[in-house]
């Protein structure tokens, strides 16, 4: 793996920091509806880009559209690279649905740009393959709609290295997301593919969605020298990883976005790195 040499990226002409933060938690119980107190939420928001945040990844089908939609009027789109996604229905039980019919994919980058408030999408992610629409042409939706410039950058989501290649195939892809974290590392070969090509890979659940307990002991030891949490520890470990990935923890309270954001400025000694690594 690379060793981490830069706190920022590049996606296309914007350099953001490596560090984002995803705004799926701004929404309503189990991703649905609307947060409790949306003040508090559009606050957070503007928070988070005063403290340095400028990637936020969003999509949707969270709440559906509650996150995007207050990401507008959180009035932070001009200040940080917003990353949405499209492909996912939601149910009223809240079930998540793949959708990967390439009209329906232009119908929801259309109102989510509509959401969002901009003229172009900066970063429209594919969310899910759907194995009941062929995966070239779902990916092709994507590549007409940045040719006709509603969309800035395309990325994937939730795939293997041949659906990667696949994609490669029919658009410039500029970031992958999918679930890795120091306890989870499935995706690995996904990650070697986009160190290859240059690609942004976004780890969802960066932080095991706060159940780290695999490797917890030596989280909690090693965060004990950096008088850290477990979380920025397994923060720090990703950005150490490779420079390529994104992180972007996700949270509706201050003092945990401030928790987040800090985790950046961890260094790990090499023995915590390969401890951590090798865990």
């Amino acid at each position: 793996m690379v060793t981490n040499q830069s706190d920022t990226f590049q996606i296309g002409d914007r350099t953001i920091h490596r560090l984002g933060y995803g705004a799926m938690r701004v929404t309503g119980q189990n991703i649905i509806g609307r947060p409790d107190d949306e003040d508090a939420a559009r606050d957070l928001l503007r928070h988070a880009v005063d403290i340095g945040v400028d990637f936020i990844d969003t999509a949707d089908s969270y709440g559906p559209g509650v996150s995007e939609r207050l990401i507008r009027e959180a009035g932070v789109t001009d200040d940080a690279l917003v990353a949405t996604k499209a492909g996912l229905l939601r149910n009223s039980d809240g079930d998540w649905l793949r959708h990967g019919d390439p009209d329906y994919i232009r119908n929801q980058a259309l109102v989510s740009r509509d959401r969002l408030g901009v003229d172009s999408i900066d970063v429209l992610q594919y969310h899910a393959p759907d194995q009941d629409v062929p995966y070239e042409d779902s990916v092709a939706a994507f590549a007409e709609l940045k040719d006709e410039g509603l969309i800035d950058h395309v990325g994937i989501s939730n795939v293997d290295v041949d659906q990667l290649e696949t994609a490669r195939d029919h658009v410039e892809v500029v970031t992958v997301q999918n679930q890795y974290n120091v306890g989870n590392r499935d995706h690995e070969a996904v990650l070697e593919a986009c160190e290859e090509y240059g690609i942004g890979f976004m780890p969802y659940f960066p932080v095991g969605a706060g159940n780290l307990d695999a490797v917890g002991e030596v989280l909690d030891d090693v965060a004990f020298a950096h008088d850290a949490t477990r979380y920025q520890v397994a923060l720090a470990w990703l950005l150490e990883h490779s420079d390529v990935t994104l992180p972007i923890p996700g949270t509706s309270s201050v003092d945990h976005l401030e928790e987040n954001v800090a985790a950046a400025s961890i260094d790990l000694t090499d023995d915590e790195y390969a401890r951590l690594t090798d865990s």
